[in-house]
């Protein structure tokens, strides 16, 4: 699904097959969890394949790694020249790529004894599907802020989004809310909520969340096509008086969520502001990014 033999990759400035492509079982990655990915997405345009956001992207990733004490030795501007490598060299446009920093081994709890980069890509369509949403609220709650940095996007952290997704389908429904350790609303398992009452939006402040680069995405639509946003705390009980809801995130994109437990969200998909956003965000995502158009002048 993700690769086959022609597939090509990016590893430690090389281009590489991905079945060639080794790794090592006493990786602090693999043992404990401890490295940093990002997922972002590549859209065909009249340019060839842009990646949307790519800066941003990286700038995170260099984040993740410098809070965790992961020294990574590369540019962003390298960084997204090596994603487009990827990208041409499987003959990709449309397609989701995955850059993932782990570790040499090491199987002492210290800082990392050696660091290495992986880029690959492949097509993926929109990871929630394009149908609305049935959610549950999550049983398991976002970690503490206090006991990890939850605006890295660690690898190991995930293992919280997989138990609240697979909670989630077991008992019936397409995906989970999670909320935060003092019960506010937080954030899907891969994705960031924003609420519609009364034509005005609301989206749960950082602190407790990942800060999506979609939902940054979704803040300035919001300010470019004229719609009040907020950013705030508020309850899963606040969120169930809502007209309208939807999940936002790079593999996501924007999908709107039709229930949440036993409350369906009464107003129409297609009269709601996530609407708007959805087709305004489509358009955004294909056009040529700036590094495109630059390279061709």
């Amino acid at each position: 699904m993700y690769y086959n033999h022609d597939t090509v990759v990016y590893l430690n400035r090389k281009m590489v097959k991905a079945t060639e492509a080794n790794g090592n079982l006493y990786s602090q990655t693999l043992q404990y969890g401890y490295g940093v990915f990002e997922g972002i997405r590549s859209y065909a345009t009249e340019h060839g394949p842009s990646i949307f956001k790519a800066k941003e992207h990286y700038e995170r990733l260099k984040k993740s790694c410098d809070l965790i004490h992961i020294q990574l030795d590369y540019s962003v501007e390298e960084l997204v020249e090596a994603s487009y490598k990827v990208l041409a060299q499987n003959n990709l446009q449309d397609a989701y790529l995955r850059p993932v920093v782990y570790l040499d081994p090491n199987m002492s709890l210290s800082k990392p004894t050696g660091v290495n980069l992986l880029i690959t890509a492949w097509e993926w369509g929109a990871y929630l599907g394009d149908k609305m949403l049935n959610l549950c609220t999550s049983p398991y709650q976002r970690p503490n802020p206090k006991s990890v940095h939850v605006e890295a996007k660690v690898t190991g952290h995930y293992i919280n989004s997989i138990l609240a997704t697979v909670h989630a389908k077991e008992n019936g429904y397409d995906e989970a809310l999670l909320l935060d350790a003092a019960g506010f609303v937080a954030e899907g398992p891969g994705a960031n909520l924003f609420m519609e009452k009364d034509g005005k939006l609301f989206t749960p402040a950082l602190g407790n969340i990942l800060p999506g680069i979609t939902r940054a995405t979704v803040l300035e639509m919001c300010a470019e096509l004229g719609l009040r946003c907020e950013e705030k705390q508020f309850t899963p009980e606040e969120l169930k008086t809502a007209d309208s809801a939807f999940y936002c995130g790079t593999a996501a994109e924007i999908i709107g969520i039709a229930q949440l437990d036993n409350y369906r969200f009464p107003l129409d998909w297609s009269e709601s502001l996530g609407k708007k956003l959805q087709e305004h965000y489509s358009k955004l995502v294909r056009q040529p990014q700036p590094e495109l158009v630059s390279n061709e002048q």
